[in-house]
């Protein structure tokens, strides 16, 4: 992940938010690119932001939302996971000719609107 593109995606979060939440955006590994925190955002927010973006970023899932419906019912494999991970909707994981190159996460809403504005700020970001 570019440090280019994920001031992008931060921006673009931040824009749109409809109120305070924390973005956290992260390369492949999991590990900070960039990061901003809305005045107002709660401070449990940042580590949800990160721990979103992690989990989006080192699973083989998509989304925290897609590793949440593949272990919903087996708690002993939700037990068996990385113990930073969230399943938590609004963490996403970003591609770039089909290779993943980070994530983002989004805290501080729903999960369903931290999680959209993920999605659109990939999407905005892309190509730039």
């Amino acid at each position: 992940m570019k440090l280019e593109r994920a001031r992008t995606i931060v921006e673009h979060v931040v824009a749109e938010a409809s109120g305070p939440v924390s973005v956290y955006v992260a390369d492949a590994y999991g590990e900070l690119v960039a990061a901003a925190t809305m005045d107002g955002a709660p401070p449990d927010t940042r580590l949800n932001a990160q721990r979103k973006a992690y989990t989006a970023a080192r699973s083989d899932a998509r989304s925290t939302r897609e590793l949440a419906e593949k272990v919903r019912d087996d708690p002993v494999e939700r037990a068996s996971f990385d113990p930073f991970f969230t399943f938590f909707l609004g963490g996403v994981a970003v591609f770039e000719d089909g290779v993943r190159i980070g994530a983002v996460g989004v805290s501080g809403l729903a999960g369903e609107l931290d999680e959209e504005l993920a999605l659109r700020a990939i999407e905005r970001s892309a190509g730039r």
